[in-house]
């Protein structure tokens, strides 16, 4: 089995893993939060989104957070923007880079931005051109890339026609998200191999919830397609708010056990992503699910 040497995780559990939690999590935390991650080895953190505190009120505090962090040079610190006013307000906040979301699917679009999916478009292409202006990269959420909550199975060439339109606008990575994470292997299986007909892997990410708990095995077909980036969060954390029954993502530190005793590279520490996401618990007042904090608390 040839399998990638190297893989980059790109960690989402700021933004992505917060998002969905009820009670607000103080500002200063959030703060901690990042600068511990970034001192773990990991060089991408997506650390909050400009979506409008309506809709998210978790991450009401963007600006606060991404202007307080302390900066790791080695890591890039991304945000989620939705329109040119969130836009603004992040390059006002020198975000290094700027993430852009839709769905492959017209019900989960709808859901969450409120448009359809032709009406998205000319927005987001105003966002990327205005990123690109300033000298930032830019990074595509393609979400419910293999099941939506409210049109079922969403067909791989739907995808294919949403990633085009998105690398045309000057995206330069798309990330596919198995959103409520029911998605198994045979399935992202057919995914790739039709949007690998089409992208080189190096252009691709995933982004896997563990609703059903098949979010590894679903890293591991994608590894055997030379996938090579992947988005996790500490602790398992996340879900969305427009998804009924979304669970929390791939947890960080049990992605990177399985690569580790792969052998595949990461430069990343585990027993330091696993601290951080312990000392988690205590902020949120829960346990988080990830087996690496498990066998932490000593309840192998």
């Amino acid at each position: 089995m040839e399998l990638p040497k190297r893989v980059q995780l790109k960690e989402v559990g700021p933004r992505d893993g917060l998002q969905n939690e009820k009670g607000f999590i103080p500002t200063e935390e959030k703060i901690k939060l990042i600068d511990r991650l970034s001192e773990t080895g990991l060089d991408y953190i997506e650390v909050t989104s400009f979506v409008h505190p309506k809709w998210i009120p978790q991450l009401a505090d963007a600006v606060k957070v991404l202007k307080s962090i302390k900066r790791n040079p080695n890591v890039t610190y991304a945000a989620l923007v939705p329109n040119m006013k969130g836009l603004e307000r992040a390059l006002e906040c020198n975000v290094d880079e700027v993430s852009i979301f839709m769905s492959a699917s017209e019900g989960h679009n709808q859901a969450n931005i409120n448009k359809s999916i032709n009406e998205t478009f000319p927005i987001l292409k105003e966002v990327v051109e205005g990123a690109l202006a300033a000298g930032k990269n830019v990074r595509g959420y393609v979400s419910t890339v293999i099941t939506c909550p409210y049109d079922g199975y969403t067909e791989p060439t739907q995808v294919v026609r949403i990633a085009e339109k998105l690398f045309e606008m000057g995206v330069t990575e798309i990330s596919l998200g198995d959103t409520i994470g029911v998605g198994v292997p045979t399935q992202v299986d057919t995914l790739l191999i039709e949007m690998l007909r089409h992208f080189k892997s190096e252009q691709l990410a995933m982004h896997f919830h563990d609703t059903r708990g098949t979010a590894l095995a679903n890293v591991m077909t994608s590894l055997m397609h030379g996938i090579t980036k992947f988005d996790s969060s500490i602790g398992g954390l996340g879900g969305c708010p427009y998804a009924k029954g979304a669970s929390g993502n791939v947890a960080t530190e049990d992605l990177l056990y399985m690569l580790q005793e792969m052998g595949i590279e990461t430069g990343v520490q585990l027993e330091r992503v696993t601290e951080v996401a312990l000392s988690m618990e205590n902020v949120l007042g829960k346990k988080l699910s990830s087996k690496q904090v498990m066998i932490a608390r000593g309840e192998e």
